[in-house]
């Protein structure tokens, strides 16, 4: 085990040249990043966690029942043995011989097989009310994180001259208000870790649990090598949009159609204008050219400024998405009203829907390969097609 401690906290991987890990031991002069500083993100996802559930139900739920969002669940389907087999052991989207078969042993007629299986489907989602208290949570952490970040990162040299990133690196002192800060975030995103399996499932949760890991490794690796500094300055930047995007949800569910949309224009407007504006020539830019200039490359360089490429990567991919369905869900309006958000039902995120797609054909009506949703999904919630749509 010793030798493989050696090898992971290899001096030459970490820290620049002629640099070590005493030279960053805390002295009384100076306070340093420690890895084991790290270890209080775990009690502290944990209670975020309990914060959560108590700001659900005693503040969240209260505000959802005053804006009469209503508890009630979807229309339960009537007990069956043979139908209940086959939704949870065989399939939940029976194909037309399956349903020619089952109505022949029920004596049931197709449709009424379509609409047991549709009501079925539809019992196993969340309640408008869960989805609002899910999103006035995040809303409300997302807005307290950001505003905390925007009113720490002001106070510092590095927000407005970035070079002060890599002056003195890696010997920059550790603050509280900093240390705080990374400690949240990464326990946050513990915190989601851990609620992703509580929560409305979707079918991004394979991306969105590899998302949120990502996330975790890099917070982890800037904060051990001390490159915090430029680490703030991505956190509150991808900050930035989040609020705007749970916000138009909850509008969304308390039916408020043009709040919703209004702010889901502006969170992509903040969304595209900080991720391929500010990130690539503000922070990829003194990662990438000021760090070199100052500091110069060393190993965990290249991997931290390869993480940062690959999120630039993600951030091209979700801001096309978000144009996509801007322009899709134009051309869709009534012709001389402006509706930025009003899509069919088909059309919507796989974020504002649970699993399953809403099943929203008549009864008895075969649905077309051509309006299902496509299963794309997306990381960070940021794969919209739609999701201000009063049908969600």
């Amino acid at each position: 085990m010793a030798g493989i401690l050696a090898w992971f906290w290899n001096e030459r991987f970490w820290l620049p040249h002629n640099v070590t890990w005493a030279d960053l031991k805390n002295t009384e002069e100076a306070t340093f990043p420690q890895a084991e500083d790290l270890y209080l993100a775990f009690p502290l996802a944990f209670c975020i966690f309990m914060v959560r559930l108590i700001f659900e139900r005693f503040i969240a739920k209260p505000c959802a029942i005053a804006l009469n969002i209503q508890a009630n669940g979807p229309q339960t389907a009537q007990p069956n043995a043979i139908l209940e087999k086959v939704f949870t052991a065989i399939t939940k989207h029976p194909d037309e011989k399956r349903l020619e078969g089952l109505s022949k042993q029920l004596d049931w007629d197709v449709r009424s097989i379509q609409r047991w299986f549709r009501q079925r489907r539809n019992q196993e989602k969340p309640s408008t009310l869960t989805r609002f208290c899910e999103s006035m949570w995040r809303f409300s952490f997302y807005l307290y994180v950001f505003s905390y970040g925007v009113r720490f990162l002001k106070q510092t040299p590095w927000l407005w001259n970035t070079r002060h990133c890599w002056y003195n690196y890696p010997y920059q002192p550790l603050t509280a208000d900093l240390h705080y800060y990374y400690i949240l975030e990464l326990s946050f995103y513990w915190s989601l870790m851990v609620s992703q399996f509580t929560d409305i499932k979707r079918k991004d949760f394979g991306i969105m649990f590899l998302h949120h890991l990502a996330t975790i490794f890099l917070i982890t690796f800037s904060y051990v090598n001390n490159m915090a500094r430029v680490g703030t300055l991505v956190l509150c930047l991808h900050d930035s949009a989040d609020a705007l995007l749970e916000a138009a949800k909850m509008a969304n569910y308390a039916k408020f159609q043009k709040m919703c949309d209004l702010l889901f224009v502006m969170f992509a407007v903040v969304f595209i204008t900080t991720r391929l504006g500010i990130f690539p020539l503000w922070v990829l830019n003194t990662t990438l050219f000021e760090s070199w200039e100052i500091v110069g490359p060393y190993p965990s360089w290249w991997v931290f400024n390869l993480l940062l490429l690959l999120l630039q990567g993600l951030n091209c991919f979700w801001s096309y998405l978000i144009v996509k369905i801007a322009c899709k869900t134009v051309s869709k309006g009534k012709a001389g009203k402006w509706n930025p958000l009003h899509v069919s039902k088909d059309d919507r995120s796989d974020i504002e829907s649970s699993s399953d797609d809403e099943d929203s054909e008549p009864p008895g009506k075969k649905p077309h390969s051509s309006t299902t949703t496509n299963g794309t999904s997306g990381t960070n919630g940021y794969l919209l097609t739609g999701p201000c749509s009063v049908d969600d």
